[in-house]
């Protein structure tokens, strides 16, 4: 009985997690389509170009996300990498770790995983929620995170474009990183769909095998 409690508590945990980070005003719904493949494409060249440079994604390879993604291995390696030339290689960061520790304090986690810790709502807001703080040693805070420690290094890109466009282009980063946290969720999800449908298909020679099974039974 004690197990089955540890268990059901340990299940709920994640649910307790999501429900709590609710209550923040600024957290919106990330609009995650893992079936677009344009913006997967644009949140893997978002990621490499803004985000690699201090966080790796260790536990993710170019290779996967060339053929996952319907990018051309010649085009990955001539646009999307720039800390390996081996396609076959994972994603590590090009910041030495001692260097990172020096200059952040502690050494930027890795983001493979990032979307499912934190969920994707959560990570596309944080995202979109960074403001101009003096007090802080970066000069930003952000509504999600409060005295975050990361730099703004989105800023150039939101200043450079209008806000829906930036909001777009975070959204497809966000849809990436979930991407990366799960490789196989779109392809799970797909197959749930044929499984519910064979099961439905199931029931009918079921249904009508009972009945006959039982209809000389009292």
């Amino acid at each position: 009985m004690k197990k089955l409690i540890v268990l059901l508590v340990a299940m709920s945990l994640p649910m307790m997690v999501q429900a709590s980070s609710g209550h923040n005003e600024y957290l919106v719904d990330a609009p995650i389509n893992l079936d677009d493949k344009a913006s997967l494409q644009k949140g893997a060249q978002i990621f490499v170009n803004n985000c690699l440079g201090c966080h790796s994604a260790k536990y993710m390879r170019y290779e996967r996300v060339s053929d996952d993604l319907e990018i051309p291995a010649d085009i990955m390696m001539e646009n999307l990498m720039f800390t390996t030339n081996k396609i076959g290689d994972v994603m590590n960061t090009a910041m030495p770790v001692d260097l990172a520790k020096k200059w952040f304090g502690t050494a930027p986690p890795d983001l493979t995983l990032e979307a499912r810790a934190r969920g994707s709502d959560w990570l596309y807001s944080y995202l979109i929620s960074f403001y101009a703080d003096e007090s802080r040693p970066f000069g930003v805070n952000n509504h999600i995170f409060k005295d975050v420690g990361m730099p703004h290094v989105l800023q150039t890109m939101q200043e450079s474009m209008g806000e829906d466009e930036f909001k777009t282009n975070m959204a497809d980063l966000t849809n990436y990183m979930v991407y990366t946290a799960e490789p196989i969720r779109a392809e799970r999800e797909r197959l749930g769909y044929y499984v519910i449908g064979f099961l439905f298909i199931l029931l009918i020679p079921v249904y009508f095998l009972n009945k006959e099974f039982w209809k000389d039974i009292d």
